[in-house]
């Protein structure tokens, strides 16, 4: 069993809040600094400069799971994040017929621009990625669970985008397989907190829109190696896999 420091949820430049300086190479850069074993990449509602960063980050041993952070109709957010490429190009389709047609700002916005591992711009997403999809929070899960992903709710702990915030409360029918908590809170003092929480394994990430921000908050993932399928089994504690937070306490 092997302990991998783990980030899963980082943007890049083309999410239109991430930094400019979100380049592939240099979230792959910035993470080697942090000596993180997994990063996951995860913009807002695409898929579509995950594979990138992954590919640069492979000559160096670092894993790159692939995924977004989706918004559901219920302006919640929530991380869907896939290791097959199949899946993870299905889902891309399912985001690209859920997502509205509303343009983007680039003024107001940002530039929402994918680019390649020279720096060079590939593609530009014209629809504005942090509209909510006309997708609710549980049509969501169904669908990354069927593809085999992985579905957390993000940073549940802010007050905003959060599912507890935007709904009242987390519905106990719904499927999740962690629940993501920022550097403010301690997952076991949420627990306190939030009792009915209790069952729940929480990750920490750092929900990195700069490079600055990579890997200040992150978790510690005890499996075999570095697959959904290991990642899922430490969440769910299972066959001596667990999940450690950034202070070092079992979770």
């Amino acid at each position: 069993m092997f302990s991998f420091k783990a980030d899963l949820h980082i943007h890049t430049v083309l999410s239109p809040c991430g930094d400019l300086e979100m380049s592939p190479d240099a979230i792959v850069r910035r993470a080697l600094e942090e000596k993180l074993d997994i990063i996951a990449i995860t913009d807002h509602n695409t898929t579509r400069q995950a594979k990138v960063v992954r590919e640069i980050a492979k000559q160096f041993g670092l894993k790159v799971l692939c995924g977004a952070e989706v918004t559901t109709k219920e302006e919640a957010h929530c991380l869907a994040i896939f290791d097959d490429d199949d899946a993870l190009d299905k889902f891309q389709n399912y985001l690209d017929e859920h997502l509205p047609n509303i343009k983007n700002d680039v003024h107001k916005f940002g530039y929402q621009v994918a680019v390649d591992a020279n720096n060079d711009i590939f593609f530009e997403e014209e629809r504005l990625l942090i509209s909510a999809l006309n997708q609710s929070v549980e049509q969501i899960e169904h669908n990354v669970h069927q593809l085999g992903g992985l579905f957390i709710p993000a940073h549940v702990d802010k007050f905003k985008n959060s599912i507890i915030q935007q709904l009242g409360f987390l519905p106990k029918d719904l499927a999740v397989d962690a629940l993501e908590l920022t550097f403010r809170e301690n997952p076991e003092s949420y627990k306190i907190k939030n009792p009915y929480l209790k069952k729940y394994s929480f990750i920490q990430s750092s929900d990195a829109h700069m490079l600055n921000q990579i890997g200040t908050t992150y978790t510690f993932f005890n499996i075999e190696h570095r697959s959904i399928k290991e990642i899922k089994m430490a969440l769910f504690q299972q066959d001596g896999r667990f999940i450690k937070n950034k202070d070092n306490c079992e979770n």
